[in-house]
């Protein structure tokens, strides 16, 4: 047999291994809903919301902060913003004729990045549970009670939840979301999860610490901390959000490579973690190093070598290889792959790694965050 071809279906199957790994762990194991055990909990409540220009925005989102269903004399809203727009101001205006929530307003004179802003915001932020959410994304009436309910387990410190509804329509995120769900649920019931969601996390105040002030995953890398110092941090799908995203390959990639720099810089801080903190440190932890960090550059090299060895084998029929990888991507960005849609999905997260990985090689990794037009159009 050709070696090319031979290289080429060893490579396949180095690449798939460990993915068929988890999906017989997810088998064995069958985790459902929550791993904690969830009790009925009030708490008091501190809501961080960092706002950056938000202002055809801000007004919707206080709207559906007030509209939880929580005892909002229980609730306090930590503002921290570095708004050029008239942001802070319509804030003001918003609660200047309400007693409940408390509103704590830290405004910036310049914008010195999301880090250090939530840096400011869980310092000042005083309340039991303290909830991270982002200007631009919604939230159901239950998800306070159901995070509380998740942290009244004296041996969870910190819970996120599944985005049940991406704004504006992009099945390219649904699946991914879908199949990451999943993943997380198992790793929380093995122990616990490691990526934290921006749009709802929540934590208990005595189990904060400080994240690096160039964190570009800033919720993750908080809920590594407090795994790192014994607390368990865990998904729950019944903790539910919405968040926009985009299908168009090229402009998920603004949102994904920065996204994927974060947590792949992260995973290389704390490889010191690796076989360490229970099976977070055995499974969990090796899982997603091989997801982010080996199995993007995999499978280029799988996809270069595999064409080659088609065409070594064809001739110029063996470009039916690369031809039919592009018509994949192609159709999977305008959301045409039916039930083949989560496959391209994690193909298109693959993308967004390798991506991040040759941005953080070069040293292009500023991870500067800008406000997206088109994706605060979805949120309105």
């Amino acid at each position: 047999m050709n070696l090319l071809v031979v290289a080429a279906v060893a490579l396949a199957s180095v690449t798939a291994l460990p993915y068929l790994g988890y999906l017989l762990l997810y088998v064995w194991v069958r985790p459902a809903g929550s791993p904690a055990e969830k009790e009925p909990a009030e708490p008091t409540v501190s809501i961080v919301l960092p706002t950056y220009n938000e202002e055809k925005i801000v007004e919707t989102k206080l709207d559906d902060l007030l509209d939880l269903d929580y005892p909002m004399e229980k609730v306090e809203l930590v503002v921290v913003d570095s708004s050029t727009d008239d942001t802070r101001k319509l804030i003001r205006e918003y609660f200047a004729e309400r007693s409940a929530p408390e509103l704590v307003l830290l405004e910036e004179d310049e914008r010195r990045g999301l880090a250090p802003a939530l840096n400011d915001a869980y310092e000042a932020a005083e309340n039991e549970m303290v909830v991270k959410t982002d200007c631009d994304s919604k939230l159901p009436s239950d998800v306070l009670r159901e995070a509380a309910a998740n942290l009244a387990d004296d041996e969870v410190a910190a819970v996120t939840g599944r985005n049940v509804e991406v704004l504006g329509g992009s099945e390219v995120e649904s699946g991914y979301r879908g199949v990451q769900n999943y993943i997380q649920q198992l790793e929380s019931h093995l122990d616990s999860t490691l990526i934290f969601h921006g749009p709802f996390s929540a934590f208990e105040n005595d189990a904060l610490l400080p994240i690096d002030p160039n964190s570009l995953a800033d919720d993750t890398e908080l809920a590594l901390k407090i795994r790192r110092q014994g607390g368990r941090v865990i998904f729950d799908p019944a903790v539910k959000y919405m968040e926009a995203s985009f299908s168009d390959f090229v402009k998920r990639r603004k949102q994904k490579d920065r996204r994927g720099m974060g947590l792949i810089r992260l995973l290389v801080q704390h490889r010191d973690a690796l076989g360490r903190y229970g099976n977070y440190g055995r499974v969990v932890l090796p899982f997603n190093w091989w997801f982010m960090l080996v199995s993007p550059w995999l499978l280029a090299v799988t996809l270069v070598v595999g064409s080659a060895a088609t065409v070594s084998q064809f001739g110029f029929g063996g470009l039916l290889l690369p031809v039919a990888v592009g018509t994949f991507a192609y159709f999977g960005q305008k959301d045409l792959l039916g039930p083949l849609q989560a496959f391209y999905s994690i193909f298109d997260t693959q993308v967004s790694l390798l991506r991040a990985s040759v941005e953080l090689l070069v040293g292009d990794s500023d991870g500067t965050w800008d406000v997206d037009a088109e994706l605060r159009e979805a949120f309105e």
